[in-house]
């Protein structure tokens, strides 16, 4: 890999930035019958550009052209020895294993980076991290493979503490929110889509996984009781220019402040304050940027900026239609324990 010099990785960073910021503020968005940017549409959120900034790299908020390169052809030939006919399992495994999939072609990360070529997803801190973290809190980190010990709620999207009970599973696993949905979104996996309608006095924000539909109005009516929570949290929205901003709070004390992976979750929701902004940033563009805001969980807040991609028919996502995995999940591991005990 070709090294660069701090400061022309500075003048790549800087002008990469201010391109990326000259093109949004230069747009003009279609525009709906009362006058508002007309954000209707398909979004696809998959991207190779992670959460935070590896460590590795320091305070390289952008990756060099030759990078993005090395980056996008090192993704090419993942996915191409991923999806070989000799990745596809064709024995069956150990007793009590994860049946796991034949191969990786359901899993969909993307095929790039962001626009811009970031290094993270996050854009504040400068740093491309998360903040530390409040005192006495702690992330909570689960595993695909073996569950391992942990108290309730479960607050991870997917994995588990055990089988003795439904609510030892992830929120996922259970159907309830999508490991990737959010609110906020954070891209993972698969199914990463929402779709967005928009009337004059509400926005409707649909998450493909698992088809969650947010119903925002835009009138200025007040939040609910403090005392009622939700999963998706309570939204109201408006209008900042060409900018729909969206406030949420009352989230439920059975989701997290925070999921930066599938099997990591941090603070309860209880105390997250969520600020989102949806913008035009081109006609295949959209600009997701989102504030999480909770002191009892993290030491400052933190900015996240997701640009979306105009996506196509988004069909009906189907988990495990009534939940009807859960039985067959428990009841296995009642199975197991008796052939273990005899």
């Amino acid at each position: 890999m070709t090294r660069h010099t701090p400061l022309v990785i500075l003048v790549w960073t800087l002008a990469s930035t201010m391109a990326a910021t000259v093109v949004a503020q230069e747009y003009e968005p279609s525009r709906t019958g009362d006058g508002k940017p007309d954000l209707q549409g398909v979004w696809d959120f998959r991207t190779l550009t992670p959460l935070e900034r590896p460590e590795s790299r320091g305070d390289q908020a952008v990756l060099t052209p030759e990078e993005v390169a090395e980056f996008d052809a090192q993704s090419v030939e993942r996915e191409r020895a991923a999806y070989a006919p000799s990745e596809v399992r064709d024995e069956p495994l150990p007793v009590g294993g994860n049946v796991g999939a034949y191969n990786s072609y359901w899993v969909d990360q993307g095929a790039s980076v962001v626009d811009g070529a970031r290094t993270s997803l996050i854009v504040d801190p400068p740093d491309g991290r998360l903040p530390a973290l409040a005192p006495r809190v702690e992330m909570v980190t689960l595993s695909l493979g073996e569950d391992l010990p942990g108290e309730h709620p479960i607050r991870v999207r997917a994995a588990g503490i055990g089988a003795d009970h439904w609510e030892d599973r992830g929120l996922a696993e259970r159907c309830l929110l999508g490991f990737n949905s959010g609110p906020p979104i954070v891209p993972a996996g698969y199914n990463q889509n929402i779709q967005i309608f928009q009337t004059p006095d509400h926005v409707v924000i649909l998450n493909e996984m698992v088809h969650d539909a947010r119903i925002v109005p835009l009138d200025g009516r007040d939040h609910l009781p403090e005392e009622i929570t939700q999963w998706l949290g309570d939204s109201r929205g408006y209008w900042d220019g060409d900018v729909l901003v969206v406030e949420s709070q009352n989230f439920s004390d059975k989701t997290a402040s925070f999921n930066p992976s599938v099997a990591h979750s941090v603070g309860s929701g209880t105390t997250l304050r969520l600020t989102e902004r949806f913008s035009r940033a081109g006609d295949d563009t959209l600009l997701y940027e989102y504030t999480v805001t909770d002191p009892a969980t993290f030491t400052a807040p933190f900015t996240v900026l997701l640009p979306m991609k105009k996506g196509d028919v988004m069909y009906e996502y189907a988990c495990h239609e009534g939940n009807y995995g859960l039985p067959n999940m428990l009841s296995g591991a009642r199975a197991l324990e008796l052939a273990r005990s005899r």
